[in-house]
Formats: C-alpha cells, structure tokens, sequence
C-alpha cells in the first residue's frame, strides 16, 4: 500500500469531524434561531409602526382628498338646483367628516 493511502483515513476523520460539530451546533441552536425568529415576526418594531402609521394617514387622506372632490362636484350640481345632489353633498361631508376625525 502507498503511504499516500496511509494519510487518507486520518484526514477524512478529521474532515467528517468538522461537518459532525457543525452539525451538531446547528442542531443545538435551531431552537434558539426559530425562537428569536417567531419573536420577531410577531413584534413590531418602531420604525415598521411609525411606517405603517405612515401609509395609512396617506392612505385616509387620499380618500379624503377623492371625496373632496366629489363633494364639489354634487354642491355644484346643487348650486343648479338638484335637489338629490344635495342630499349627497352632505353625506358626503359626513364622510370627510367622520375621516378626519380618525387619528
């Protein structure tokens, strides 16, 4: 047998005992891992808050401003004399109403 062959065992113990050990450190610290993880994913930290606070004000107000906008268009409408036009032109004040006193 060459004496290559000799350094072969030695060197694949110790190669499969680096793949054993981490192996090993990923079985011990899954727990750890998917703990943190399901922490994380039910908490919300200030940042995503503060943007989703963002988005929704963005959101309200965009709504707010379409609804402007119709409500000029049926009080103008009622301005001519249509009577229905404005029944909706209040509703629709009610409505920007009721949004802009959410906060």
């Amino acid at each position: 047998m060459p004496r290559s062959y000799l350094l072969l065992p030695p060197l694949l113990a110790l190669a499969l005992s680096g793949c054993l050990a981490r192996a090993a450190v990923g079985v011990v610290t899954a727990p750890v891992r998917i703990g943190a993880k399901a922490v994380d994913m039910v908490t919300t930290s200030q940042s995503e808050a503060d943007e989703n606070r963002g988005r929704a004000m963005r959101k309200r107000d965009g709504k707010i401003k379409k609804l402007q906008h119709q409500y000029n268009h049926r009080m103008d409408a009622c301005s001519r004399g249509e009577s229905a036009a404005c029944a909706d032109a209040a509703r629709i004040a009610g409505e920007i109403e009721d949004l802009r006193t959410q906060r």
